[in-house]
């Protein structure tokens, strides 16, 4: 029989007493606008022996959360009533009879949790990660699947040292971690595209050695030109849409199109006809779940590699703004609006 003193849950009486009562959560029971999401009352949520719940201190806000919102979503539209699922930090309050190696107490970030918009959260432990000392809570969210996202991709694309590398949206969340994991990993040239002069001179301040502005219809010719002859060796692309086939003709022989999503906002993907692979190009798809199931232990070498390059400096998570919980309707407008740069978080 487990230790039930060592697993039981402790509740501290001021946590308890702040359960009793019902809990803030967002949620939209229709597609459309950002007007939609209405902060509601609910019951704190119910955890298992394996779970833990935490009390939330900064929520990431995706832009997935906005397509699902809009029913847009390129893997279909969610059921309603519904709260997004996202990456969460905050401080443990209760923890399953099951669960080791995490205390009541300790500062967590949670990948993708469950009804995430929302004061109170309830995971499987196996989603939580102990935070590092110093690194703040909103700045934390991006340990979550934010960050591993971009670690993950360029570990799909077996980045390789003196390569060159090109990041669609380096502006974004997953963008801005990524260009700066590809310098720390050795890429000898990175180059990034984005869509307003704020957001170039954003990714050249995080060590990009070009920026591109994707608005211009000139802009696979503007990446040639800071490649080189040869092309990109490694391209990261979570815009999809038509332009997916340019990225395919500025690979250099044996490069590699990792794609991960289509925020550009088109759900039909182009067919890559297979004589422009036949330079030796490769172009794959990735989600986190594929990749957890089928490469477990890759995953959790990109969790660490990840939390190092965090610890050490390497790569500095940017959080735009801290939007109230209350005003989750703004946090959206801000990605829908296309004006962050970095990481939006709700803090509740």
């Amino acid at each position: 029989a487990p230790d039930s003193g060592r697993h039981r849950t402790v509740v501290p009486r001021r946590v308890a007493k702040e359960r009793e009562a019902a809990v803030r959560i967002v949620r939209h029971h229709e597609y459309g606008p950002s007007r939609v999401l209405r902060t509601e009352q609910a019951e704190p949520p119910a955890h298992g022996p394996q779970d833990v719940l935490v009390r939330a201190a900064a929520i990431g806000v995706d832009h997935a959360d906005v397509q699902r919102r809009l029913g847009t979503f390129p893997l279909g539209a969610p059921p309603l009533p519904y709260c997004p699922s996202t990456d969460v930090a905050g401080t443990v309050v209760e923890i399953g009879e099951r669960v080791t190696g995490i205390e009541p107490g300790q500062r967590v970030v949670v990948w993708q949790a469950p009804d995430a918009y929302a004061e109170f959260v309830a995971a499987p432990a196996a989603r939580v990660l102990t935070l590092p000392d110093g690194l703040g809570f909103a700045e934390a969210t991006l340990l979550g699947s934010t960050g591993r996202v971009a670690v993950h991709l360029l570990q799909t694309a077996r980045l390789t040292a003196g390569e060159t590398v090109l990041v669609r949206a380096g502006a974004g969340a997953v963008g801005h971690i990524a260009v700066q994991a590809a310098r720390a990993l050795g890429a000898e040239r990175v180059i990034a595209t984005a869509g307003s002069p704020r957001k170039l001179d954003f990714v050249r301040s995080l060590g990009a050695d070009a920026a591109v502005d994707h608005t211009r219809s000139d802009w696979p010719a503007r990446v040639r030109e800071a490649a080189g002859a040869e092309g990109v060796d490694v391209i990261l692309d979570g815009v999809g849409g038509p332009r997916l086939l340019d990225d395919v003709r500025l690979l250099a022989p044996y490069g590699r199109l990792v794609c991960y999503g289509a925020s550009g906002g088109d759900s039909e993907q182009p067919a890559v006809p297979l004589m422009d692979l036949m330079g030796m190009r490769q172009v794959t798809g990735f989600t986190m779940a594929t990749m957890a199931r089928g490469a477990p232990a890759l995953v959790e070498e990109g969790v660490r590699l990840l939390v190092r390059l965090v610890t050490d400096g390497s790569v500095r998570p940017v959080i735009h703004e801290r939007v109230p919980l209350d005003e989750a309707a703004r946090a959206h407008d801000l990605l829908e609006q296309r004006v962050s740069m970095g990481r939006v978080v709700l803090v509740p």
